[in-house]
């Protein structure tokens, strides 16, 4: 048995032969292990760059990671105690280490044992010396310095570490999801996989925990993916309830993407119309403060929604009489008109039935008001035998006679206050179609409607483009608090952990304002949750390709931020304040270089797969500290699964081997098989009539034109 001196001297590789605080040189023992070592309990290599060895003191041990190997010629072997270095000059190879120190390993008892074991603690209170040796670790040392000390950092293990003796690598989610994680690294590099494999490890961990305790019901995780190429949707679909959503049509266990425009606030609205700051943006946000009180004074039933609606009659009345006689005269205008006067009288006498102390003034403007409509109300008979309803043209002094009708009655109606308390900001629902109209009577009133064509337009566009028509105005009323159930999660995960929501299809016009509403309604959910229950709510937002919709943004930009700008300034704020609020952000990019310095430098995990760009490499240095910059020197020769995970989740930085995932459980990224198409062991049949139906949304694959109903515009007498 090896007394404990035997057992130092046996370890012993080497001595210190200058220090800094940020680098130690260590000259190797002539006769140090030159591939692998054996005498640390299993066959270890060394040397090897990211390698550990230890430099005992008196606090335990300084534990230095190899970032440098090289080897210097001398005129003679420096052997110690030896004394023939004069007799033949010759030049002779030494060997030097270069090391990055990364805190003290320190041997504990455990409490009520005689059973001792290290523990890694960061910094480096007391340097070593020169001439001080340098030691291997042995298998026990070197997997306490990558296996976290303390319980709660050994909660998830995401992979293994090839350089010391394949210790696991353990992460606390409190750490790498509540502080930011950045995933970065070349396409192809796994950084897809290392984000799946994150979220479902620490699921199924979470899972076992409370199988542990006894309890089986759901794990209360919340995490949002926002997806902009469609990797994810089939990288969970062996877990139940996972929520996935896409553009419609929708099919396979998808749900329909619906983010109705309702949901925008005012600087969203301002970015996507493009609103110049002088006359559109004020108009924008009066409209938007009008629509929302509108709608909650109708809940009331109150004389505020009164005096509301009856203001909407009298400017729709007027929209009418400035078009002209198309409106009121020309078919198919007369017919619309008049059945627009009659629901507008319908309206008032219901009004006249609940708010009594307006009963009678009320009940003559409807009668009034359906008298016009009543006056060209005609019906014939036509050569089927049915009855057919009509109303002639409406003449301009019908139209200025319903006008000066209500705009009488309101002189009795008190006006409400300017916004009822309602701000232009508040995620309150009101028809999308009606907001061009009612920047359109807000410009008619103060004479600036020279000023609002292109702001009408881009609504317009909006609502007639048939891709994005089924997101922001669908067809089903979607309130607040169903999209939050739905797309954040039901009370306690009744509904499922993880929320896919796939933006492949997402035209590039809408898809940063999508983004970032996504975003926000996200960061205010949970910013409400914890003033109104004084806790967080832990929630992750996962965005992959995030050098595309956080880009790196000038601080002095001008004028109405664009979308992008908007998107950015979104996650920027996510990424100062999130935490604060249980909302964590998992970044993944190809490019660093083009990241918001601001984002990136509020992520305090980094996850570093290869990297060949040397403006990424660059920037990456730069956010870790300078004595391990070295570390990520490796950087380019990084092979898939391959990554360095350092900051806040790691003790000390790690070059970890991700567990690999079964190719079902992947996302959707990997490199296309051209060789195995090419040469025909792989088939790719096509069929581009499937594919161009799909494209441009023709269910009818047969290609059938709709058949016609057999009347003609001449059949009708009017």
């Amino acid at each position: 048995m090896q007394t404990p001196i035997e057992q130092v001297a046996a370890l012993t590789i080497g001595t210190v032969e200058s220090v800094s605080p940020s680098e130690i040189q260590v000259l190797l023992a002539i006769d140090a292990p030159q591939t692998t070592a054996l005498n640390t309990g299993a066959p270890t290599g060394f040397p090897r760059i990211n390698g550990y060895v230890l430099i005992p003191n008196e606090t335990g041990a300084v534990v230095g990671m190899i970032v440098s190997l090289r080897v210097e010629r001398s005129t003679f072997p420096k052997r110690t105690g030896m004394k023939d270095f004069g007799l033949i000059d010759l030049p002779f190879p030494l060997r030097k280490l270069g090391l990055t120190p990364l805190g003290t390993l320190i041997q504990e008892k455990e409490k009520g044992s005689e059973t001792y074991y290290y523990k890694l603690e960061r910094g480096v209170v007391a340097f070593p010396s020169v001439g001080d040796p340098v030691l291997l670790p042995t298998v026990a040392q070197l997997k306490s310095i990558i296996e976290a000390s303390e319980p709660a950092d050994r909660r998830v293990s995401i992979g293994t570490s090839p350089l010391a003796a394949d210790a696991q690598v353990t992460v606390d989610p409190n750490k790498i999801f509540g502080r930011h994680l950045a995933v970065l690294g070349n396409t192809g590099s796994g950084k897809s996989c290392s984000v799946a494999g994150l979220i479902r490890w620490s699921l199924k961990k979470a899972r076992e925990e409370r199988q542990r305790q006894g309890r089986n019901d759901r794990v209360n995780a919340r995490f949002i993916i926002l997806d902009p190429n469609g990797e994810y949707s089939s990288a969970f679909t062996d877990l139940s309830d996972v929520r996935r959503f896409r553009v419609p049509p929708v099919s396979n266990g998808f749900e329909k993407l619906v983010l109705p425009a309702w949901m925008w606030n005012s600087q969203e609205w301002s970015a996507f119309t493009e609103a110049k700051p002088g006359v559109q943006r004020p108009l924008l946000k009066r409209a938007l403060r009008e629509l929302r009180a509108t709608d909650v004074a109708k809940e009331s039933n109150s004389e505020v929604a009164l005096y509301l609606s009856l203001q909407s009659y009298y400017r729709s009345l007027v929209d009418d009489k400035s078009k002209g006689p198309t409106a009121y005269m020309a078919k198919p205008g007369k017919n619309d008109f008049g059945q627009k006067l009659h629901a507008i009288g319908d309206s008032i006498e219901d009004y006249s039935k609940k708010i009594s102390d307006h009963e009678e003034c009320l009940k003559k403007l409807s009668d009034r008001i359906k008298e016009i409509a009543d006056s060209k109300y005609k019906t014939f008979t036509n050569d089927q035998n049915e009855q057919v309803e009509y109303y002639q043209a409406f003449t301009t002094s019908d139209v200025e006679v319903a006008i000066e009708a209500i705009d009488k009655t309101l002189e009795y109606i008190p006006a409400p206050p300017e916004n009822l308390g309602i701000n232009e900001d508040c995620p309150i629902p009101f028809k999308v179609e009606d907001f061009a109209i009612r920047i359109k009577d807000l410009a008619y009133e103060q004479g600036q409607m020279q000023y609002v064509d292109s702001l009408l337009l881009r609504i317009k566009m909006l609502l007639s483009d048939e891709r994005l028509k089924p997101v922001v105005s669908p067809a089903t009323d979607v309130g607040l608090s169903q999209w939050l159930d739905e797309f954040i999660g039901k009370n306690l995960g009744d509904n499922g952990c993880i929320s896919i929501i796939d933006l492949s299809l997402i035209s590039s016009d809408i898809l940063h304002t999508v983004i970032a509403v996504v975003a926000r309604i996200v960061f205010e959910a949970v910013q409400r949750y914890r003033r109104i229950e004084q806790k967080e709510l832990p929630t992750v937002l996962v965005l992959e390709e995030a050098h595309t919709f956080i880009y790196r943004g000038s601080d002095q930009e001008e004028g109405n931020p664009t979308p992008a700008q908007m998107c950015r300034q979104t996650f920027e704020r996510i990424a100062r304040e999130g935490r604060k609020f249980g909302l964590g952000l998992v970044l993944s990019s190809q490019r660093p270089s083009e990241l918001s310095p601001t984002v990136l430098a509020q992520c305090n995990t980094f996850l570093l797969h290869r990297m060949v760009n040397d403006r990424d490499q660059e920037l990456v240095g730069k956010l870790v500290p300078d004595n391990l910059g070295g570390l990520l020197k490796e950087l380019p020769s990084l092979p898939s699964r391959q990554a360095i995970l350092l900051g806040w989740a790691a003790s000390v930085p790690t070059l970890v081997e991700i567990t690999e995932l079964p190719e079902e459980q992947r996302p959707k990224s990997p490199d296309p098989e051209f060789w195995k198409v090419w040469t025909g062991e792989e088939e790719r049949s096509i069929d581009w009539k499937k594919i161009a139906d799909d494209w441009t949304h023709i269910e009818n694959a047969t290609g059938t034109p709709p058949k016609s109903t057999g009347k003609s515009d001449e059949e009708v007498p009017f």
